[in-house]
């Protein structure tokens, strides 16, 4: 997706909304659990709920995983569904890849050619030849793990280089990467109060916002301290959304609140 029809979807549907699929099968309805397939059944019908009042989804990529082949089926199953039935969606696998070059090619090419993906989360720790192989990839996005709302955070991300935090560096020194236009970054939303620095770095890219809602980050500080011209922001919320019920109503519970985040992210774009 080129990201200009990001941005198209945003003015469109006045939200920022990203929904996290990161489905859990000791969380879903104990209905589903008869089907063939529950994790898809589970994403399929939050989709259809929700998809009127966001812009973007999100499967983490470990909730798949966990279940081996039959997880990484219901993964290929929801993407091919999404790419189907709703292509004005972007989509980001959650994967937190990076590696030597070679094997990062091989995760690109698994979650950008053979999955569809749009766009996948990297880690930036190996440096330049472990992410500029994502980058390759005409009109697909590489989300680089800025500064996160974990309390590890802390550990390596606000370590000093000089006069500046280690996750500024990380942040500065991407964007001399071939094809940088094409990054963009996670920075939690409980570190909003590092958003106005932030966007002194990166006054154009758009940032994959987690932690508003369940991890007590503030919507109002995120859209005041981190929107851009073109909004720039993509807003995740998973929990909130997709395990507001566990019963029978999942789906109708998780557009109640799909909707209710977008009413709150309405009056930020213009």
């Amino acid at each position: 997706m080129h990201i200009q029809k990001l941005i198209q979807q945003i003015e469109k549907k006045k939200s920022m909304l990203c929904v996290g699929l990161d489905a859990d099968m000791d969380k879903i309805p104990k209905h589903l659990l008869s089907q063939e397939d529950p994790i898809f059944e589970f994403n399929k019908a939050i989709i259809e709920a929700t998809q009127e009042y966001c812009v973007a989804y999100k499967p983490n990529i470990a909730f798949y995983e966990a279940y081996g082949i039959k997880g990484w089926k219901a993964l290929k199953k929801t993407i091919d569904y999404l790419n189907t039935f709703y292509p004005e969606q972007f989509t980001i696998a959650d994967a937190k890849r990076g590696d030597i070059g070679n094997t990062s090619k091989m995760y690109a090419k698994a979650f950008f050619e053979d999955l569809n993906f749009d766009s996948i989360t990297v880690a930036p720790y190996m440096g330049k030849d472990s992410v500029e192989p994502f980058l390759e990839f005409k009109d697909k996005h590489t989300i680089l793990l800025g500064l996160t709302s974990n309390s590890g955070a802390d550990d390596f991300q606000f370590l000093k280089t000089d006069s500046e935090f280690l996750f500024e560096q990380v942040l500065k020194t991407s964007q001399t990467w071939e094809n940088s236009e094409q990054l963009m970054y996670v920075i939690g939303a409980t570190k909003a109060t590092h958003l106005k620095s932030i966007r002194g770095i990166l006054p154009n890219q758009f940032l994959l916002i987690p932690g508003v809602g369940a991890q007590g980050g503030s919507l109002d500080e995120v859209c005041k301290f981190g929107m851009n011209s073109n909004y720039g922001l993509l807003i995740n919320s998973a929990r909130g959304i997709i395990y507001a019920s566990n019963q029978n109503d999942f789906a109708e519970k998780a557009k109640s609140k799909a909707k209710a985040l977008q009413s709150e992210m309405k009056k930020y774009i213009k």
